[in-house]
């Protein structure tokens, strides 16, 4: 969990210098990705897959109670 300020300095950030982040957080992480053997690497993106595919879930039911609660 991030801190109060850690979250509060990213609410301060225009969208352009957030995404300057995402950039950068990808280029120095992105090659631990694929050390390990191939099944390693193998779950790794499952689990992303996965957790990816819960994150898209809880929000398309988030916005489907929204639009039950505005009708």
């Amino acid at each position: 969990m991030l801190s109060k300020e850690t979250l509060e300095r990213y609410r301060r950030m225009t969208t352009s210098e957030r995404a300057a982040v995402v950039v950068q957080s990808m280029r120095e992480n992105w090659p631990a990705m694929f050390e390990g053997s191939s099944d390693k690497i193998r779950k790794r993106f499952e689990l992303l897959r996965r957790q990816n595919d819960e994150r898209n879930r809880n929000m398309l039911e988030g916005l489907s109670r929204t639009r039950t609660d505005a009708s």
